[in-house]
């Protein structure tokens, strides 16, 4: 069985850039164990950009 772990990482609203260190974020999950799986961003703000994107991991339960 699998455990899933989704972390939220808002854009910034002017330029669309993450908030925080996406890339960190992966780097820290790993050390504790977790396998980073997918990054989902949905299209819901203006022009049908993201306002945010979750990344998603997942390890042994």
């Amino acid at each position: 069985m699998k455990e899933y772990e989704f972390v939220r990482v808002e854009l910034s609203a002017f330029n669309k850039k993450p908030k925080e260190d996406y890339q960190q974020i992966i780097h820290d999950y790993a050390q504790k164990g977790w396998r980073f799986v997918q990054i989902f961003a949905p299209g819901i703000s203006g022009y049908g950009t993201a306002a945010y994107f979750d990344l998603i991991f997942e390890r042994d339960a």
